[in-house]
């Protein structure tokens, strides 16, 4: 700010700028231009503060609500959303702002486990500031020198996690299934490179595999670049989520009995629903043999990389031709932080993106062109997004990452053990990852002997229990259906700040708001 490039504190300089506020709110400056910025500042800085309280402080305590719950048209209600000529007031305006946060779900709180992002993460959190303070575009050096560079650090950074000591190549995108998309465009256009230019005319059948918990993306990469979704061949997976390597060799030679040519696998490291983990290793080999690309998912488990005791999990990644990885799910980057990384070193990425527009990419700059990075990407404009994760990395080290990996599956391996012991609960199976699936079944249904009867009626349970959980604000934990099993809980643990004590209170909160079901 202008105060302290002169000289003074922060301290001085935040009074005197709140002074400053009062006198610009009083009418009692003259000049218009200097009212207008010092007018943003002021209001900038007032934001800042209802961020802090409303956003931070009260989001992450415990003793705060998880969320707020109103319909959705007492929301519209509440929240006024008619957009009107004239505008308002900064103070109703920092209203807009305490009211967007109030009714919003806390995700940082301590007890919300409903996605597979958790947590509060200040360094990331900053980061994400900074980028939109910055607002820039990551396509070309010349416009963001800075990001760009970090951008390729920490690409190489991941890359060496995953194995490729020789390298490869990557982009930041937005989340996990443009990842997956970014993975089915390579293997297309490297097994047919015409493609990119006169379509699918007279192109084979090409189809592709993922397992029955592999993520929906892969179908809707398959609908977007024209595949069709039926050229999707789902593969069986086990009793704990995995898939089988013989159902994959099946499916690849049914593919070829009925005229259809093979072009990739998709592995998964991390399913959504039980945190399973494809086995890479036998996957891979039935790639090398049939000359398939082999993908793996890796947007939620790719996390146990950092970690000495878990990493075992993706044994065989680093045979991987792409990989898919989330920073912002186990690891806390803020939304959104998701990359793309590819084995190929030889430029695969930029040809078959690259448009060559001449206003951005032009290849007679006075700097070295092999770092205007945007032409690799589907988008145009794209966000820093790899700064997040740069930052938080910088600040807490692979070691802390780490630890934060070990406490997340260990708190994890608690919360199954404590289900384990308590009357009325009955896990789905032990967890791999951080994923706990379980059952509650109420007082009135434990005599109900395993059946149709008791499956009906334990269907009910997990819907009821978490409309009372959210219009109570206490937690927020999800619930879903998978093959012929009746509703169950899923909870995810990520947020460093759960402790024993809070997965104590789930287990007793669920208990509480569903004793009385039938």
């Amino acid at each position: 700010m202008e105060q302290h490039m002169n000289g003074q504190s922060p301290e001085t300089g935040i009074r005197n700028l709140s002074k400053f506020c009062q006198a610009v709110r009083d009418g009692l400056t003259l000049e218009e231009s200097a009212v207008e910025m010092k007018a943003a500042e002021c209001f900038i800085h007032e934001a800042m503060e209802v961020i802090i309280d409303e956003a931070v402080k009260k989001a992450t305590d415990v003793q705060e609500k998880v969320c707020e719950w109103h319909s959705p048209e007492q929301l519209k209600e509440l929240l006024d959303l008619e957009l009107k000529d004239g505008g308002e007031s900064d103070s109703k305006i920092l209203q807009r702002c305490k009211n967007a946060i109030r009714y919003s779900v806390k995700t940082s709180h301590p007890r919300f486990f409903n996605q597979l992002f958790a947590g509060l993460e200040p360094y990331s959190m900053v980061a994400s500031f900074i980028i939109e303070a910055v607002k820039t575009s990551l396509y070309t050096y010349e416009v963001a020198p800075v990001f760009t560079l970090m951008e390729d650090a920490v690409l190489k950074k991941m890359m060496e996690l995953i194995g490729w000591d020789e390298g490869g190549d990557g982009i930041f995108n937005p989340g996990g299934s443009i990842s997956n998309m970014y993975a089915v465009s390579l293997a297309r256009y490297r097994f047919c490179p015409d493609i990119k230019e006169v379509g699918f005319y007279d192109a084979p059948r090409l189809v592709m595999f993922t397992s029955q918990e592999g993520h929906y993306s892969i179908s809707k990469a398959a609908a977007l670049l024209g595949f069709g979704t039926k050229n999707v061949y789902v593969v069986p997976s086990d009793n704990r989520g995995k898939m089988i390597p013989a159902a994959l060799e099946e499916k690849i030679e049914l593919a070829r009995s009925e005229g259809a040519v093979p072009l990739l696998v998709n592995a998964t490291a991390g399913t959504t629903v039980f945190g399973a983990f494809d086995p890479v290793d036998k996957i891979a080999d039935i790639c090398e043999r049939h000359s398939l690309w082999l993908h793996v998912d890796a947007c939620w488990g790719g996390a146990a990389l950092l970690s000495n005791e878990h990493k075992h999990l993706l044994k065989g990644i680093t045979r991987a031709d792409s990989v898919a990885w989330n920073p912002h799910k186990m690891l806390m980057a803020c939304l959104q932080c998701s990359a793309f990384l590819v084995k190929d070193k030889m430029g695969l990425l930029q040809r078959c993106h690259s448009a060559k527009a001449s206003y951005l990419f032009q290849q007679d700059k006075f700097y070295d062109v092999s770092y205007d990075t945007g032409d690799k990407s589907v988008q145009c404009s794209r966000k820093p997004d790899a700064f997040k994760f740069w930052l938080m990395w910088k600040a807490l080290g692979s070691t802390e990452l780490e630890r934060r990996v070990d406490k997340a599956l260990a708190m994890a391996r608690y919360l199954a053990q404590e289900v384990k012991k308590r009357e009325g609960f009955r896990l789905l199976m032990e967890p791999e990852y951080a994923n706990v699936c379980f059952w509650y079944f109420p007082p009135a249904l434990r005599d109900i002997p395993d059946g149709p009867e008791l499956w009906r009626k334990l269907h009910t349970v997990a819907p009821v229990v978490k409309e009372r959980m959210m219009k109570t604000g206490s937690m927020m934990i999800g619930y879903q259906t998978h093959g012929d099993k009746p509703n169950f809980f899923r909870m995810v643990v990520i947020n460093p700040q759960v402790s024993k004590k809070d997965l104590d209170f789930v287990l007793n909160e669920i208990h509480n708001l569903g004793k009385d079901l039938r």
